[in-house]
């Protein structure tokens, strides 16, 4: 089936787009993940959403079915998943650093995205240089995960077709749908996901609010350092916290007013090499870890000890 009378009701411009029901929206991502539709079909998608911005019904519907698509991940205990899908432009790529803090926390983390990003530094080139592991499928997650160790896990491996929906980027120049996915993807099959969901731009905010309050969720949002899910070292940023869709306000932080007093040191670079470095050094006590990232680390471990006593489920996004 064509998506054709979808993209006419997405399609009608800023003011007379129509929004999708959460079923009309899993059909839709379903068929263009399972590439049954053609290559212009699908940029019409991308370029109509991207106009149009994603409903809370259709944003539900959409990760469904790419969760669908995805490999099983099974846990039996709460796992912290870190979407790394901006890497480093002008600072230091720090979520490495954030993912090797909480699993000396004793938490246990994974860690998707891309392997590479031209003109960026991501979180795969880290993570190689500082010899963490990488994981092609469930088996070796858990291999990973015995070890005491973040994991890095390619969206490649972990989900094949919505790494084919991220590389329309590529051709058309602008972000899809397949972005903002990725950055809500709830990975885990069996036990709970603590997802870290960061945004760029303020008015996402409030839709991914209502998104994860809608789907029962269990996440900690926060304003990212250059689109990655990780506390601006240099400033404190606010950190809601919600557990099954509920705002947990005695989990939260609240964000800190301007500059941090003292600013922490951080590399001059920020290349992969010298990233990994700073990490290690940061890791084995050398240098102090920037406070931003320490308290969100606190507010992590404390909402994954609220979580950590609840049933396994399997989260609706």
């Amino acid at each position: 089936m064509a998506i054709a009378s979808y993209i006419k009701e997405i399609g009608r411009g800023k003011e007379g787009a129509r929004s999708l029901s959460e079923v009309q929206a899993h059909d839709l991502m379903s068929q263009v993940l399972d590439g049954t539709v053609t290559d212009l079909e699908i940029g019409a998608f991308a370029l109509a959403m991207r106009i149009k911005g994603e409903s809370i019904a259709e944003l539900t519907g959409f990760l469904r079915a790419t969760h669908e698509r995805c490999i099983a991940v099974t846990t039996t205990r709460p796992t912290i998943v870190l979407p790394s899908y901006n890497g480093a432009r002008k600072l230091p790529n720090l979520t490495t650093l954030l993912a090797l803090l909480l699993a000396q926390e004793g938490a246990q983390v994974l860690v998707h995205g891309p392997m590479r990003d031209a003109g960026r530094v991501s979180t795969a080139e880290i993570f190689r240089d500082l010899g963490l592991p990488f994981a092609r499928n469930a088996e070796e997650i858990e291999n990973g995960w015995m070890r005491r160790e973040p994991v890095f896990i390619a969206t490649d491996d972990l989900c094949p077709p919505l790494a084919r929906l991220l590389e329309v980027r590529r051709v058309v120049g602008l972000r899809n749908s397949g972005h903002t996915i990725a950055k809500v993807l709830a990975p885990c099959t069996a036990g709970a996901c603590l997802r870290v969901v960061n945004y760029t731009h303020p008015e996402y905010a409030t839709m991914l609010s209502e998104f994860l309050a809608h789907t029962g969720g269990d996440a900690v949002l926060l304003r990212g350092t250059e689109g990655e899910p990780v506390a601006d070292p240099r400033r404190a940023p606010k950190l809601e916290v919600f557990i099954a869709g509920q705002p947990r306000a005695d989990l939260s932080r609240a964000a800190h007013a301007g500059v941090l007093t003292e600013l922490p040191l951080l590399p001059r670079g920020f290349d992969a090499a010298t990233t990994a470095v700073y990490i290690q050094a940061v890791v084995s006590g050398e240098k102090p870890a920037p406070g931003p990232l320490s308290s969100q680390v606190d507010c992590l471990m404390a909402a994954l000890g609220a979580i950590h006593h609840t049933a396994p489920k399997k989260q609706i996004a």
